[in-house]
């Protein structure tokens, strides 16, 4: 099975999106170039309204990934939960969809008799601990979030320390929206150290619109970004070795 890269969305947020595109649409058109969006909503004092939580599930739904409503001062095990039980569930769709290509259609993990399952989940353990991570946290910076977001530096902070443990590569981004001038900022660009985020957040100002599609959005174009530099790098890559430079 090739060892491939898991590239995740994390999306927290405290509110309904109220400006630009349908997020519940950005997040399926995410998912079909092969990115999960995780949504985690962070609420204090039962903060969150049914329209908000029903848009949490959705997006995450329809990014194939996984909601979580949270209170703000247990972010940090949430965040650290979200991403790993993330990472199993997309593993676990990719090696369903290796096993119906050796097997038949009809074949699942779950079908397997329990000594293949366990055999199966070692490998999924295993692709977890060594595949590569790439994850971009998009962070809700409108106006309720402002007493929240102390907490969130904290949660990420945590998440970088935990996800540092394992064998694959990880790389991290983070986004903010809205921005200061536009709908969607980025704040940290990919890098594997996201202590250096702790320099950034005392810079964010909170308040304004939630354009949560937008930031779905502008995710997708960093992840796409990424692809065509490292694809850019691999041609020069292979022009040095076939000129003998």
């Amino acid at each position: 099975m090739k060892k491939g890269t898991l590239k995740q969305v994390l999306l927290i947020t405290d509110g309904c999106s109220n400006q630009g595109e349908d997020p519940v649409a950005m997040a399926a058109l995410a998912k079909e170039q092969g990115i999960t969006i995780n949504v985690i909503g962070v609420i204090q004092n039962d903060d969150v309204s049914e329209q908000g939580k029903r848009e949490i599930e959705n997006i995450a739904l329809s990014g194939g990934g996984i909601s979580q409503i949270v209170y703000a001062q247990m972010l940090s095990q949430t965040v650290q939960m979200v991403t790993r039980k993330a990472m199993t569930q997309t593993l676990h769709g990719i090696v369903n969809n290796e096993l119906k290509q050796i097997l038949g259609k009809q074949t699942s993990m779950e079908e397997l008799s329990p000594e293949k399952r366990g055999e199966v989940m070692e490998v999924v353990d295993e692709l977890g601990e060594t595949m590569s991570l790439e994850v971009l946290i998009l962070v809700d910076t409108s106006a309720s979030m402002r007493d929240k977001l102390p907490t969130v530096k904290e949660a990420l902070l945590d998440l970088s320390i935990s996800l540092n443990a394992r064998i694959g590569d990880n790389q991290f981004s983070v986004f903010a929206f809205p921005g200061k001038k536009q709908e969607v900022d980025k704040i940290l660009d990919w890098t594997p150290q996201m202590e250096s985020i702790s320099s950034i957040f005392p810079k964010l100002a909170t308040g304004g619109i939630t354009p949560t599609g937008p930031a779905i959005q502008a995710a997708m174009g960093h992840f796409k970004r990424k692809r065509s530099l490292r694809s850019l790098i691999s041609r020069d890559d292979a022009y040095f070795e076939e000129s003998g430079h």
